[in-house]
């Protein structure tokens, strides 16, 4: 299993620093979000200062930005960390889209779909020297002067990644991307019974093979060096669950447990403004089920036995809003020895 770290985006002056202690902890890939911050920025430091570890955007959003500056940002990022960056973007729901970003809102599985065929069309043109001429419904990409093709070092087409959580955002991050990064608003059950199969028939489209796709999250991690630790870290986890859980969006895994009538209840609550209660309605059972849970010496195990077979790579904060993590390296490797099916990414020009 590929063990995962975050950045810290709120100060890029930790950025450096941080991103070499994590690559000598033995982290294989850190990450970055698109809450607060640019997901972009912090990986142009981290490229520089390291050497091994993967980078990886977990989730940029992809409608405010045009695919030709994305596509643009990537290609520096490839070239500057020499071949190990990944980008993971996703559409967000409709009122960030239209009240946060003022962006218009589509279906947003088809209009997904052609951004990733755009992306790859674009970087190929830049390394092939073929033509660009993309044309779709939503994007038209047809004017490339040589003297805005950025030069190529050679590396490898830069992998996609998508995040999913509904059928139809599962079925086509199968089809047509090089892997899926969950919400952490899953469960051992739903993976198995939900994800999975629509991830299968999206891989049956077009051929996919499970070893070259990547699954990532699916849950939480809540660990630390002794009980006390643990406890702080699971009381977040269960901040997390009353918040998500008061999505509607996200009702379907609250349904298969038999838990939709508190999906509805912290939906009420949110709209009352009552979010400091929230958490409070969310059992310990509840918690365990969207998480591994134990102490640093038990963690692996209990990793084991949540992810096991499923996840290929987890983020193990707890709380994603701080980057660093005391996780031992000791630690680490023993969660890196947990088997997966994924053999790595597969992308050629």
């Amino acid at each position: 299993m590929r063990v995962l770290n975050t950045l810290p985006q709120a100060d890029l002056r930790l950025t450096a620093a941080s991103a070499i202690g994590s690559e000598a902890a033995g982290y294989d890939g850190l990450l970055t979000m698109e809450n607060k911050h640019d997901p972009f920025l912090a990986h142009a430091i981290a490229a520089v200062n390291t050497r091994r570890v993967e980078l990886g955007t977990s989730v940029a959003i992809a409608f405010p930005r045009s695919p030709m500056v994305v596509a643009n940002a990537c290609w520096d990022l490839q070239n500057a960390s020499l071949g190990r960056f990944v980008l993971g973007i996703g559409p967000q729901i409709r009122p960030h889209n239209e009240k946060r970003f003022s962006v218009g809102w589509t279906a947003p599985a088809p209009r997904l779909r052609e951004y990733v065929q755009a992306l790859r069309a674009i970087w190929t043109s830049w390394q092939q020297g073929e033509k660009l001429d993309f044309r779709g419904k939503h994007y038209t990409f047809t004017l490339m002067p040589p003297y805005f093709v950025p030069p190529s070092s050679g590396q490898r087409m830069v992998p996609i990644t998508l995040a999913a959580v509904g059928e139809h955002s599962l079925r086509l991050a199968g089809e047509v991307a090089d892997g899926v990064r969950l919400h952490g608003f899953c469960t051992r059950r739903y993976i198995e019974e939900a994800i999975i199969p629509r991830v299968r028939e999206g891989m049956a489209r077009t051929g996919r093979v499970r070893e070259h796709f990547e699954i990532t999250g699916g849950g939480f991690v809540a660990t630390g060096k002794d009980a006390e630790a643990v406890a702080k870290a699971f009381e977040i986890v269960r901040g997390r669950v009353a918040f998500y859980g008061s999505t509607p969006g996200y009702w379907g895994v609250l349904e298969l447990h038999g838990y939709g009538d508190l999906g509805r209840e912290l939906n009420a609550m949110s709209k009352a403004g009552k979010w400091d209660e929230m958490a409070g309605r969310v059992s310990d059972d509840l918690v365990h089920l969207f998480a591994a849970v134990g102490t640093h010496k038990e963690i692996a195990t209990r990793i084991d036995e949540r992810f096991g077979g499923l996840s290929d790579a987890l983020n193990l904060r707890a709380d994603s809003s701080a980057a660093g993590g005391d996780v031992p390296p000791g630690v680490i490797a023993e969660i890196k020895r947990i088997a997966t099916p994924f053999r790595g990414y597969r992308t050629a020009w």
